[in-house]
């Protein structure tokens, strides 16, 4: 049987939230329906306060990739194709900017604050992400936040979920509030589960996947498994299946242990990428012929969820100051239970 939820610190923000390299690091994935187009015109129009000159400058300083490989500002984008690119960080301070912004804010007391991130949200700066983040809407929400660990800009965080992962975080407002929830999770007696829906059906009806995680050798913001621990950190994720839908299967995980992108990487490792994941190589049919009707209906079910489908769906723990035991959910966003919907009639049809 999978055992109760232990603690996570998993899927950190993308925009470098694991390192304090100073460098912007862009990794995209072209679209399916792009047409031919010079690589400097196309990264001009993708990447925001980067001149055209730049991209030229980046490109001929062999600091642009496609597929692995630099390429010459005359290389004609095609579609699927995977481009890096690294260019210098400018100068900032390290102050977080309060900006006003709606919040799902599903419980608060004096001494925290539980809220349900959606998708597409940053969790806190880092480079390539300054603002924007929940937490420059936290710091409009809330006054001086407890700075966190280290000196480190993330006021009132002890975990954190990645941009595209959609779900609940706990927010410290005080110090002790802070130490206190850190202490569970670094113990791990927090409460968390996610719902994941993955290409394929893992064995069931439950499973363990252990391999170390680190970052890949090839790709800083993609992360590995090393399943004979020769580098990386140790990784431990708990599934359950819940729903099998012949292609696509749903799966209740926990994770024993916090690595970025543990899920993620865990379940491409096993073979069963996470649905519409393009950094794992769940964004095309995994499942199936890639022709005819069902072709046509898992595209429709990739912009139904144009992301990765993981969300944090439970978050249990001692609160600091009572010592009562709490325990939230969070229902499905739209578009996961849309997607949901739309494999459960395929599947009966």
């Amino acid at each position: 049987m999978i055992p109760n939820d232990l603690a996570a610190d998993d899927d950190l923000d993308a925009g470098g939230a694991d390192g304090d390299d100073l460098y912007e690091h862009h990794r995209i994935v072209v679209d399916r329906g792009q047409e031919l187009l010079r690589i400097d015109k196309f990264l001009h129009g993708r990447l925001r306060n980067t001149s055209r000159n730049k991209v030229q400058e980046a490109i001929r300083a062999s600091a642009v990739e496609v597929n692995g490989t630099p390429v010459k500002p005359n290389y004609r984008v095609k579609p699927q194709d995977t481009i890096t690119v690294t260019l210098p960080e400018p100068p900032r301070d390290d102050r977080v900017v309060p900006e006003e912004m709606a919040l799902d804010i599903r419980y608060e007391d004096a001494d925290l604050l539980i809220v349900n991130k959606p998708a597409g949200l940053v969790v806190h700066p880092a480079y390539g992400h300054w603002q924007g983040t929940l937490v420059n809407g936290l710091a409009h929400h809330l006054a001086n936040l407890p700075t966190g660990r280290n000196g480190e800009i993330r006021p009132g965080l002890v975990h954190r979920i990645d941009k595209d992962t959609s779900g609940l975080l706990v927010i410290g407002k005080t110090d002790f509030a802070m130490t206190h929830l850190s202490n569970q999770f670094f113990h791990h007696t927090i409460q968390r589960s996610y719902l994941a829906l993955v290409w394929g059906t893992p064995p069931g009806p439950t499973g363990t996947i252990r391999g170390n995680i680190g970052r890949s050798v090839r790709d800083r913001k993609v992360q590995a498994v090393y399943p004979n621990g020769e580098q990386g950190k140790a990784a431990v994720t708990h599934y359950e299946i819940l729903e099998s839908f012949g292609p696509v299967t749903l799966l209740r995980c926990v994770l024993e242990t916090g690595r970025t992108h543990q899920i993620r990487a865990h379940m491409q490792y096993l073979g069963h990428p996470l649905f519409s994941d393009a950094t794992y190589g769940g964004d095309r049919i995994r499942v199936g012929q890639n022709t005819g009707a069902y072709r046509d209906f898992v595209e429709r079910a990739f912009q139904l969820m144009p992301r990765q489908a993981l969300h944090a769906r439970s978050l249990g723990f001692v609160h600091p100051t009572s010592g009562e035991h709490l325990f939230f959910e969070a229902e499905l966003p739209e578009d996961f239970a849309a997607v949901l919907e739309k494999w459960r009639a395929w599947a009966t049809t």
